[in-house]
């Protein structure tokens, strides 16, 4: 049973004494049947009040309470996980960092021996040039002293005709050739 009816019966039981309930009446003109049907329609009220307003918003404030609850809870983890995730991210960062420094001294070194690589070939070229033109300043230059031979051979030849004031005959010119050629050789 509801306090509330308990105490309004526990107060009519005290109203039926008959030095209580005289001493209401005169004071404050009550009568004890509309008491009891005042305090029997308070409690209906009270009933209907509590079963579809009260209870209502109580279970809608349980219910938002458990909600909130949820989301509260709901709220911590993703701020958990948004930790984890940062913590992982700055775990990726690092890494990334790590390779791009490991990646850029492979590509230094790389920078450095194809350097090293391109100075040995193009000094190996300039070798290979400078041998070329020495061999080839050494076949002009005997080219030039065969050249040079011959025709001091011819003129040793003219000369000898001029100075002997005759012809010499093919044989004899090829013979003053070779033997001219051959002391050129010797010098």
């Amino acid at each position: 049973m509801s306090p509330l009816l308990i105490a309004t019966v526990e107060a009519a039981t005290h109203a039926a004494q008959p030095g209580i309930l005289e001493e209401l009446k005169a004071q404050f003109g009550l009568q004890l049947n509309y008491v009891v049907i005042q305090a029997i329609s308070f409690l209906i009220v009270m009933g209907v009040l509590y079963r579809y307003a009260i209870k209502p918003t109580i279970a809608t404030m349980d219910e938002r309470a458990t909600k909130i609850d949820s989301g509260l809870k709901y709220a911590e983890e993703m701020k958990a996980k948004l930790d984890a995730s940062q913590a992982e991210s700055a775990e990726i960062v690092k890494e990334a960092q790590s390779k791009a420094g490991v990646i850029i001294n492979e590509a230094r070194d790389n920078a450095k021996d194809f350097l090293e690589k391109q100075t040995q070939e193009a000094t190996a070229k300039a070798n290979d040039i400078v041998t070329k033109a020495q061999q080839a300043i050494e076949l002009e230059r005997r080219k030039t002293i065969a050249e040079a031979r011959e025709e001091i051979a011819r003129l040793v030849v003219t000369t000898t005709e001029r100075v002997l004031a005759k012809k010499l005959s093919d044989e004899d010119r090829a013979s003053y050739n070779e033997t001219a050629a051959k002391e050129l050789n010797v010098v």
